[in-house]
């Protein structure tokens, strides 16, 4: 069985969280420029099995779209045109950078370390996982 995948897709930085192969646990992976995702996951795909990747759709309150659905629309694009083989899964994302902030002060960490950008990505995308892996039982 393949691990599962998720992206908090951004404008500068993706948040990446993947499962253990058993698909047991959700665990934060990375945060890297958004200009490196694709060579990443082209590099992380040969060596990890990955048998579905889930991104988090950002929507408003109302189901509208927001100012960065279209930049995540088109990423799912060019993942398609790049991993046609690769089943991708988009997710409800909102108030998951809130949730990821809460559990940042919940967990203890340090003012300092909660400002740094890249670790609410992660923990973001990790709690997208963790409740599309609760969803699917």
């Amino acid at each position: 069985m393949g691990r599962i995948l998720a992206i908090d897709y951004g404008g500068k930085r993706t948040g990446l969280a993947v499962t253990d192969p058993l698909r047991i646990i959700a665990s934060a992976l990375t945060t890297l420029e958004t200009h490196k995702l694709m060579a990443f996951l082209k590099d992380y795909f040969s060596k990890e099995p990955v048998d579905e990747v889930i991104i988090g759709m950002p929507l408003n309150w109302d189901d509208t779209a927001t100012h960065a659905t279209p930049l995540v629309k088109g990423f799912i694009k060019a993942f398609k045109r790049d991993f046609p083989a690769m089943k991708i899964t988009e997710v409800d994302e909102r108030y998951t950078s809130k949730m990821a902030s809460q559990a940042m002060i919940q967990m203890g960490m340090k003012k300092k370390d909660r400002q740094v950008k890249g670790n609410v990505d992660q923990i973001a995308a990790t709690i997208m996982l963790q409740e599309y892996m609760e969803r699917i039982g």
